[in-house]
């Protein structure tokens, strides 16, 4: 399976991984799996980290560490027109450029946002 993960799942794998619910924790783990991190991820986790919502020592460094077993992810102009095509119901750009990436990727996004769970558009894995 192709897993883009939510920056939330992200940031929870690394920090809270009691979050995880038992599927989304064996999904991370399976080593068939491609785990895949969009940069939209790293911009909302950095800016989480100078807001003082996510603390960690050296975000720059953190950051680095973290993503270095999963894929990169790239933001291109497909998926911004594809983002706001796509029927949220909020405008929250980070959203729609992560949705955008899983259907242009054929990813599926791991996420416990429901409005990105109800999103008939992309195949998603629910953390519940």
């Amino acid at each position: 399976m192709r897993l883009l993960l939510d920056t939330h799942i992200w940031l929870w794998s690394k920090l809270e991984p009691k979050r995880l619910g038992r599927r989304v924790n064996n999904e991370l783990s399976n080593v068939n799996n491609e785990l895949w991190l969009s940069s939209v991820s790293v911009w909302e986790a950095l800016v989480l980290m100078q807001k003082g919502r996510v603390q960690v020592e050296n975000p720059f460094g953190w950051v680095k560490r973290a993503r270095e077993q999963l894929r990169e992810a790239p933001l291109t102009a497909e998926m911004v027109e594809i983002g706001l095509a796509l029927g949220l119901p909020h405008a929250d750009p980070a959203d729609r450029f992560l949705a955008a990436t899983a259907k242009v990727l054929d990813l599926t996004l791991v996420t416990a946002d429901e409005n990105l769970l109800n999103l008939s558009e992309i195949v998603t894995l629910p953390n519940r």
